[in-house]
């Protein structure tokens, strides 16, 4: 009896020795090779210990174990982690269970309860500056030319085009005043938003109380600058107390924040008028958001792309005279570039943020949608400086761009350069050179990827958790890339940034002239330049007929752009640069056919032409 119950035992821990042998048989396709040898050791480890014991409990509770290890096995694969052996992986699940999940529970009660990143700033700070002097003091302010002889035009259409310098001019000599001005625009955000899908919110009586004040200063003798009674928009991701702050977002477009962003403060005490909160795609990502899709007023078949799109959209159909959008990666250069319109994205760290929703704080900036640079240099001389709650801004020192000798610089141009821009700079005086900017990082665009969405998941972690992105507007964008994002470890984000940091000391080495000229939009030169927190200027320099165009007379029109860059805190240079071009060219002073698309022309529904959105590009 003794022999038979010691046979039926052998056959049975033979039994399970088959069957567990042939289960990791079975996981080993999908498993790396090398880690078959451990679990081998390991099986015979618990057939051995199953044998001795001869206890049934115990060899279940192994063979638990096994399965368990080879469970989490596959979730370490997506974390590129699978080089453990199975104790380990267990190990590590009891470790993560017992102290690491405690802490990650603790930190996002602290910080993590509200969404959009306005409050609780990392401390972990980027500094584009290369040459690691600091600013000494208050930096020092543009000069403003002086213009004389600009006359109010008799039609609205005709002031409603003009840009900055002449409006305050025409205020500054009460030709109009400042509510006269808002009138106009308000007017025109009004008549063509039900085409441009361009508009959150009209700020009617909070623009006429601004200009009213503005007249009231005005006839006191107080003239507070070029932005004195001038009407503007803010992108819909800038908190302004008293009216919805949406993000463009269904979850959020009832959302009221009662704080003032800095910018909106700068602007406020320049005696600037806001006019509108203006479209931000949702969550700032592309031109989709809550209340449809923002269009191109050069092509409105076309949409904006960029999450910029109403501030791009609104100033180059003369809605507003300017607007203040932001950029993380490339939201500012693709719908400047599409809408025709002069844009500063100006060196990291030049504008605060405090009260504008965060996506990522080592790459978001704030900057100017404009008419020409020279608007977008008054405006930036407003709005730049260091904001006390914003660890990332700067009182950066920059030189006066109306007062840079551009015959004492070098200009590098690109392959992909528009050849007017390099031929006109250069019969001004201006040593252009051929130029490549060589760096042998080769994940710029995974880099930039990673970084963002990681932010921007930190920001929007209770979003996430409580599945409001179910809601969300459309499902292969933010929803997407933040699910892949939770499972990026610690120890790769941080390998990215200092991937980040070799690139920016190759791209300082190698960038041997003073700025270069090349296309605003190429995606690697996007990921790279927000890397690094360079500035470039977005500048109209043309047009040409649209492809495939629904009558011979169409008026629609694809507009050409080129970027000037600059190396970090040279943003003078840049807005030097695209000063001198515009002062002999009068591609910035065109007008969209908004109200007038040519003879037989007309738009279908739904349109022809569509954009698809923002792809991962690694």
């Amino acid at each position: 009896m003794l022999l038979l119950k010691m046979t039926r035992s052998r056959f049975a821990l033979t039994a399970l020795f088959l069957f567990i042998r042939f289960t990791l048989l079975v996981c080993g396709r999908h498993c790396h090779h090398h880690n078959y040898s451990s679990k081998t050791i390991f099986v015979t480890q618990v057939i051995h210990k199953c044998g001795k014991h001869n206890h049934k409990d115990s060899a279940e509770r192994s063979l638990g174990k096994i399965r368990g290890a080879s469970q989490l096995r596959h979730a370490f694969k997506l974390l590129d982690a699978d080089f453990f052996n199975d104790s380990k992986i267990l190990e590590i699940a009891k470790g993560a269970k017992e102290l690491n999940i405690p802490i990650y529970r603790a930190n996002r009660k602290l910080v993590a309860r509200e969404n959009g990143g306005l409050h609780d700033p990392s401390v972990l700070i980027f500094n584009p500056e290369w040459t690691g002097k600091e600013a000494q003091g208050a930096p020092k302010r543009f000069s403003c030319p002086t213009l004389s002889d600009i006359q109010k035009p008799e039609r609205d259409e005709d002031i409603a085009f003009m840009n900055v310098l002449e409006l305050g001019h025409l205020i500054k000599t009460k030709q109009i005043t400042s509510q006269e001005l808002t009138r106009i625009f308000l007017h025109r955000l009004k008549r063509y938003n039900h085409v441009l899908e361009s508009v959150v919110s009209v700020t009617e009586e909070l623009a006429y109380d601004q200009a009213k004040r503005a007249d009231e200063l005005l006839g006191q003798g107080i003239f507070l600058g070029p932005l004195h009674g001038i009407p503007y928009g803010l992108k819909d991701i800038i908190a302004v107390p008293g009216y919805k702050t949406t993000w463009g977002s269904e979850t959020f477009k009832d959302q009221v924040l009662n704080m003032e962003a800095w910018v909106y403060k700068r602007l406020k005490s320049a005696g600037a008028v806001l006019v509108g909160k203006l479209v931000t795609g949702s969550l700032a990502y592309d031109d989709i958001w809550f209340g449809g899709r923002t269009r191109n007023p050069w092509n409105i078949e076309e949409f904006t792309t960029g999450s910029s799109a109403g501030p791009a959209a609104c100033t180059s159909a003369g809605m507003v005279p300017f607007a203040i959008g932001s950029e993380t990666a490339g939201s500012m250069t693709y719908p400047a570039a599409r809408c025709g319109v002069t844009a500063l994205r100006p060196t990291f760290g030049t504008v605060g943020r405090t009260g504008v929703m965060s996506i990522s704080e080592s790459l978001d900036k704030l900057g100017p949608f404009c008419r020409t640079a020279a608007d977008c240099a008054f405006i930036l001389d407003v709005i730049r400086g260091q904001d006390p709650d914003d660890l990332s801004s700067r009182d950066i020192s920059l030189h006066d761009p109306f007062s840079v000798d551009i015959t004492k610089l070098t200009v590098g141009y690109l392959e992909d350069a528009e050849m007017e821009v390099v031929q006109v700079l250069q019969s001004m005086g201006v040593n252009v050179v051929p130029f490549k900017l060589n760096y042998t990082v080769d994940s710029v665009q995974g880099i930039l990827n990673l970084t963002m969405d990681v932010d921007m998941l930190a920001h929007f972690d209770e979003w996430q958790r409580s599945g409001k992105d179910d809601a969300y507007e459309a499902q292969d964008q933010w929803p997407l890339e933040l699910r892949r994002a939770r499972i990026v470890p610690a120890v790769d984000y941080l390998q990215a940034q200092r991937a980040r940091g070799k690139l920016i000391q190759e791209v300082r080495k190698n960038f041997m002239v003073d700025a270069f000229i090349g296309n605003a939009t190429d995606w690697e030169r996007v990921c790279m330049g927000n890397l690094v927190g360079m500035p470039v200027i977005v500048v109209p320099t043309g047009f040409k007929s649209i492809s495939d165009p629904p009558s011979a007379n169409s008026r629609r029109r694809t507009t050409i752009t080129t970027g000037i860059y600059a190396p970090p805190q040279h943003d003078h240079i840049a807005l030097a640069l695209a000063l001198a071009y515009q002062s002999v060219t009068d591609h910035h002073k065109q007008r969209p056919p908004i109200d007038d698309l040519g003879p037989d022309d007309f738009i279908p529904n739904p349109p022809r032409v569509m954009y698809p959105p923002r792809q991962l590009r690694l």
